[in-house]
């Protein structure tokens, strides 16, 4: 007797920390692929929209909602053990806004994209296309505010454009881009960082997902 294909949502988590651009992983305690890591994920019930169920997953592993979330593909032949369909999203989240699950047991830690170990259910292909999705729609989006705090200075979203696309910037070029391109304004506060000298900061002008 055939055996109908499971359902799953699978999320793969971004997020900038120490100027590293990193993703969110589970350690595996229970089969299949016990002993590894993996994306966060889990069976879908039907109950609800494959949105609402990446949401849902989006929550639980790291306390954070209304971040930017959206469906990067579909696919089968990801789990070896069965037939299943794998629903992948991809989600951009502001570190200091996390809050990780503190258990021993399947728990969570972010790990840099550069230094990721082989993953289960090829997740490490998954990543990549997530990765490539992100640095794409830089170049024509304001997708950067789902990985910021609501103020920030133009040093600090510039060292986060650099951490997504492994390499530096032209800092008069990009500071000039920012703001012709509206992207971003001044809320008219400075912020003092050590003996610099106080530093311009700025907000995204929408922090809804919007075409350049």
């Amino acid at each position: 007797m055939e055996t109908s294909p499971t359902v799953a949502t699978i999320v793969a988590i971004f997020a900038v920390e120490e100027d590293k651009l990193r993703v969110l992983l589970v350690y595996r305690t229970g089969p299949p692929e016990a002993g590894t890591w993996a994306l966060p994920g889990g069976l879908w019930d039907c109950e609800e929209s494959l949105n609402q169920s990446a949401a849902r997953k989006l929550v639980q592993e790291t306390g954070a909602s209304d971040v930017y979330l959206e469906q990067l593909f579909t696919t089968s032949g990801l789990d070896a053990t069965r037939p299943a369909v794998a629903v992948a999203y991809f989600a951009l989240v502001e570190a200091s806004t996390v809050r990780l699950r503190e258990e021993e047991a399947w728990r969570p830690a972010w790990h840099a994209i550069d230094e990721l170990p082989d993953l289960a259910f090829h997740n490490n292909r998954l990543i990549q296309q997530g990765v490539d999705r992100i640095r794409a729609k830089l170049e024509y989006t304001n997708i950067a505010y789902g990985l910021m705090s609501s103020e920030f200075t133009v040093r600090e979203l510039q060292a986060t454009y650099e951490a997504i696309l492994g390499e530096p910037l032209d800092r008069r070029n990009f500071r000039k881009r920012m703001i012709s391109t509206a992207v971003i304004e001044p809320t008219g506060k400075m912020r003092r960082e050590g003996a610099h000298r106080p530093a311009q900061l700025f907000r995204f002008t929408s922090r809804e997902p919007v075409f350049l």
